[in-house]
């Protein structure tokens, strides 16, 4: 992989779920050659940790060129499965430390998949702390979880 000289792109993501598991949604905001984009989307049944990864994979997806990226979320789950766990899951064979089988794995082959093609750099940062943009992705998140209750 090639990671372009440009300035990163930033992605900032959050998830969210009434009822965990019930209905659920994602919201990102990616900034990219000083364009800014919001996307959300969601499920009717799903679980606060599968709509966080989903936020990443998605706005993963808008990057269409190898590029250094930071990936910023309040999804500790998220960081340390990237950060931490993720290689040894692959190691041996998609099984925990534990030895049961990884949750999500689907969704973290997907995201593991759309990682490998950028350089990326993986930051949490707290919750409900007043973070602007990850107050936005909360809200944007909440919204599609609220929308899918509804209908």
């Amino acid at each position: 992989m090639t990671a372009s000289t440009d300035k990163p792109v930033e992605i900032f993501c959050d998830g969210s779920c009434l009822n965990n598991p019930g209905p659920g949604g994602w919201g990102a905001i990616i900034r990219q050659a000083g364009v800014e984009r919001e996307i959300s989307g969601g499920a009717h049944s799903t679980t606060n940790n599968r709509m966080e990864l989903s936020a990443a994979i998605e706005a993963l997806k808008k990057i269409k060129k190898p590029s250094s990226v930071v990936v910023t979320t309040d999804s500790q789950y998220l960081v340390k499965g990237m950060t931490d766990w993720m290689k040894t899951w692959v190691k041996k064979g998609w099984k925990t430390a534990g030895r049961k089988p990884v949750k999500n794995r689907e969704l973290w082959e997907e995201l593991n998949r759309l990682a490998s093609m950028h350089r990326i750099k993986w930051m949490w940062v707290r919750g409900h702390t007043g973070h602007p943009e990850n107050e936005r992705c909360d809200q944007l998140a909440l919204a599609q979880a609220i929308a899918f209750k509804q209908g």
